[in-house]
């Protein structure tokens, strides 16, 4: 708890208004990668308590469109559609797909994690499944020059499933924000450019 309230990126986010520390990482990587652009359209997949959404809306400048989904509840945030629910779920997928109304993604962004159980093995397992649903809905729903953003840990699955990103888009990045914390496995892998 000490580590979260002192951690800089906390203090920042609360300091200029962000939903959390999270908010640093997109920015860091979309200042890179320069993935949000005014006019797309982005979807944000376990979006709560929004820190990603808010970036997305605010660097769209009002133009284009932010749908957020998540299992969790979320305080609306001017430019963002929500929809509450299990993405796991069949009737969830639909909800989103039927706001979208055929429309293809510019971005999928996913920042989903499951309720840690302490079992590494199958949290792991869990955070994977999470990833490759991600990547299902992205192999469907991008753009040909779409892109994916999706939270991992580097452990068991984490070659396999940077495998078949690889099988899906002409390229793969690996990402590590500076707001991620050192010891913590987590990275994240861009995806760009389909390979239809």
């Amino acid at each position: 708890m000490h580590e979260h309230v002192s951690d800089p990126f906390v203090q920042r986010a609360k300091a200029e208004g962000y939903r959390s520390r999270a908010s640093f990482k997109l920015m860091e990587i979309d200042d890179r990668d320069h993935l949000i652009r005014p006019g797309s359209v982005v979807v944000d997949l376990g979006a709560a308590p929004g820190g990603w959404s808010q970036v997305a809306a605010q660097r769209m400048n009002g133009r284009g469109r932010v749908v957020a989904l998540d299992l969790l509840e979320m305080t609306g945030l001017h430019g963002v559609e929500f929809i509450q629910g299990d993405f796991r779920e069949e009737s969830v997928l639909g909800r989103l797909e039927e706001l979208l109304a055929g429309e293809k993604v510019d971005l999928v962004l996913s920042d989903m994690a499951p309720n840690i159980s302490g079992v590494p093995v199958s949290d792991q397992a869990r955070v994977m499944h999470l990833a490759e649903l991600g990547l299902d809905f992205s192999r469907h729903w991008l753009k040909p020059d779409g892109a994916f953003l999706v939270k991992v840990f580097q452990g068991y699955g984490y070659e396999d499933f940077v495998r078949e990103m690889r099988e899906v888009f002409r390229s793969v990045l690996t990402r590590k924000p500076d707001a991620s914390r050192d010891r913590s496995s987590e990275v994240y892998l861009l995806g760009k450019g389909l390979k239809v």
